[in-house]
């Protein structure tokens, strides 16, 4: 089923939640597929992909023993990761262009930008990884932020954020402070893999309350259109 929500710009994308942090996006004639790890289903059948995107390290963002079938049979698709990433998984015989903070790829008509650069804090015992944000934009088509694991980078003009709902990283507050700073049209839950459903439904009725945004919940792995 499809579900049409409107934005302020024009035309459309098309958003599916396969599960956790994994979202395939369809915008600009292109298809994206952004951190298929080890919480999401479904994804390694995935074709016709113009794109994989990895954020960061993490298997819950990165599934190892599942990516390389998944390039496979999508040969034509970029892969690009979080620099430190890309490297290991080049060292492992697969072809994954680094994506450092900054960096903007063209995959057709849609233009992917890299930000921030940190991974959240999970505690001071646990060193910091790298994190790069994607925000992917269309021309005429609504602006997607997907930030990894991090709240640190806050930019303007998104139209859909995918929000990060509960982590080991995160505290509900700095849920809600990041969505009011980002100030999309629309919010949609990611990272909920580890919430009940009785749990995950009260983040939601939280984040509807208090993030001064549109919630919509995109959960399962049915495309949603945005536009």
């Amino acid at each position: 089923m499809v579900s049409p929500v409107f934005l302020r710009h024009g035309g459309v994308v098309r958003l599916t939640h396969v599960g956790h942090a994994c979202v395939l996006v369809e915008t600009g004639g292109a298809r994206v597929l952004v951190d298929p790890g080890t919480f999401a289903d479904g994804w390694e059948g995935l074709t016709g992909l113009d794109a994989v995107l990895i954020t960061h390290t993490h298997p819950d963002h990165c599934d190892r023993d599942r990516l390389p079938a998944l390039l496979a049979a999508n040969a034509g698709a970029l892969a690009a990761a979080e620099p430190d990433l890309a490297g290991e998984l080049s060292a492992g015989g697969l072809d994954v262009q680094a994506l450092p903070p900054g960096a903007v790829l063209e995959v057709g008509s849609v233009r992917v930008a890299a930000l921030g650069g940190r991974h959240a804090v999970i505690h001071d015992d646990i060193p910091r990884v790298g994190n790069v944000g994607l925000m992917l934009q269309a021309a005429h088509e609504p602006t997607l932020l997907h930030p990894g694991d991090s709240y640190e980078t806050t930019p303007q003009g998104v139209d859909v954020l995918a929000v990060p709902l509960n982590a080991p990283w995160s505290a509900f507050k700095e849920t809600v402070d990041f969505v009011r700073a980002v100030a999309p049209r629309i919010a949609f839950p990611i990272h909920d893999g580890l919430l009940n459903s009785r749990g995950r439904a009260l983040y939601l009725r939280q984040l509807s309350a208090l993030g001064r945004t549109q919630v919509e919940d995109l959960a399962g792995a049915t495309p949603h259109e945005l536009g």
